[in-house]
């Protein structure tokens, strides 16, 4: 099935919202086209105007940092509204459904279930790995519009088999979704462009709040073929991302050698606190992680959340997750930070 046929009806009929300065361009000398203020109020920040609707100069600086063709990009608030367009413009309230792989990001099933499209589940293994077998009978029996991949993985850190993930994205009749918002911190390969264009059903999310440090801003970004594309910009809001956020993006993403030396300090403390943690006997487990975050399994999770919580130091309890009974998540901080978790955690082994 093309993606075309994918989409919903009423999306593919969509006549979009227009804006004046689509059509005009930028370089006007006076705009009296959108009701805005003329100016912005005495020492306020300048702001007056509403942004480029199409997040043209932030897709061009994404564009020169990822090495890919703005033409090639979407941006939206945040990966979140990026995966809530996705359901909307694919799936039919009350008769389609998306594919998950639990444990995984718990978004995808909340905006689903928002949107009122049924969530069917396919469990990764134990060791958190894709169960092919498994997934390619889900996709032939439920036929879902949307499979969602999280690479590295939310909330196990581990990347999935890209190789699977290609060969079920074959076999799938919807559309393949590769969340990579934490693929900066790995050396593994994620889904290219390369794999859209064999493939144009993959679609691919990246975020700038993980490793760029812009969690703030909300800048999410999709990666995907030029229908998904004009699609996703006829269904989302006009001016879905602010100026200040679009400016702070924008700045960050000219900072790559910056960039490059907070990712390898971020991977040193990881490092360094994931060894640590194994050294604490009150620490059962820690597990393997490609992302800025790393599960711990503990005997006591609820009462050493509770403890460190008490000291102001907070985790996220993934005790009750699937294949994640005795785990907290934990985030990578900065090197002081992971030292003082491991003191505090020290204490509480005496």
């Amino acid at each position: 099935m093309s993606v075309h046929d994918l989409m919903r009806d009423n999306i593919r009929r969509l006549e979009p919202y227009k804006c004046a300065r689509d059509e005009a361009g930028s370089g006007m000398r006076i705009y009296l086209d959108a009701n805005e203020n003329w100016a912005p109020i005495d020492g306020c920040v300048d702001i007056n105007r509403y942004p480029d609707s199409s997040n043209l100069d932030v897709r061009e600086a994404v564009g020169r940092a990822f090495g890919l063709p703005a033409s090639s990009l979407a941006i939206g608030n945040g990966s979140d509204e990026l995966i809530d367009l996705l359901i909307r413009i694919f799936c039919i309230p009350g008769k389609d459904s998306i594919l998950v792989l639990p444990p995984t990001y718990g978004e995808y099933s909340v905006l689903a279930s928002i949107n009122d499209v049924r969530v069917v589940e396919c469990p990764l293994r134990e060791d958190f790995s894709i169960d092919e077998e498994a997934t390619a009978e889900m996709m032939r029996r439920h036929r879902p519009k949307l499979t969602f991949f999280c690479s590295p993985n939310n909330p196990s850190g581990n990347s999935l088999c890209r190789d699977v993930m290609l060969r079920l994205a074959a076999l799938n009749e919807g559309i393949t979704v590769v969340d990579e918002a934490y693929i900066d911190f790995t050396d593994k390969p994620g889904i290219t462009l390369e794999d859209i264009r064999a493939n144009d059903r993959i679609v691919v999310l990246r975020t700038l709040s993980k490793a760029w440090a812009l969690a703030g801003a909300r800048i999410g970004i999709m990666l995907a073929c030029d229908e998904i594309l004009e699609a996703s910009y006829n269904v989302k809001y006009p001016y879905n991302i602010s100026r200040p956020a679009a400016t702070e993006a924008i700045k960050a993403l000219s900072c790559t050698d910056a960039f490059r030396r907070r990712l390898e300090e971020e991977k040193a403390n990881r490092a360094w606190l994931m060894e640590a943690m194994r050294a604490l006997p009150i620490v059962r487990q820690v597990l393997s992680s490609d992302a800025n975050f790393f599960l711990a399994r503990f005997d006591e999770p609820r009462r050493i959340y509770e403890e460190l919580k008490g000291r102001g130091i907070v985790l996220r309890d993934r005790s009750g997750m699937l294949h994640c009974d005795g785990c907290l998540r934990i985030t990578v901080g900065s090197r002081s930070e992971c030292e003082e978790l491991v003191r505090t955690l020290e204490e509480l082994c005496s």
